[in-house]
């Protein structure tokens, strides 16, 4: 059987946590940790902004403001956002997949 793909989308109460601790830390720890990513700023070119750029990104746990269900916006899906989907540098999770994916088929079906 395959390795399961963590997404986010259904972290245990351990991985919600471990996500915060990880956030709490000090930005030279958050930085060191085995879970950062390295952000390329080569890509964040498109960004126009007087503050800094990310050096890194780590997960992000957050709480949907629709529905209340706590995900972690990986590292990973953050690098890709920034960087390839060229996304804002203060955008931020703030709705659960299901939450964004009802929000989706509803504009849709207009």
């Amino acid at each position: 059987m395959g390795k399961k793909l963590n997404t986010g989308r259904n972290p245990s109460t351990k991985e919600f946590l471990e996500a915060e601790r990880v956030l709490s830390l000090h930005p030279l720890q958050r930085k060191t940790h085995p879970s950062a990513i390295p952000a390329d700023v080569a890509k964040l070119d498109h960004i126009n902004t007087y503050g800094s750029l990310p050096e890194y990104y780590v997960d992000q746990p957050f709480t949907c403001r629709q529905c209340g269900k706590h995900e972690i916006w990986k590292a990973k899906d953050q690098k890709w956002y920034y960087e390839e989907a060229k996304g804002h540098i203060d955008a931020i999770a703030i709705e659960c997949h299901a939450c964004r994916s009802r929000k989706k088929d509803r504009h849709n079906s207009i």
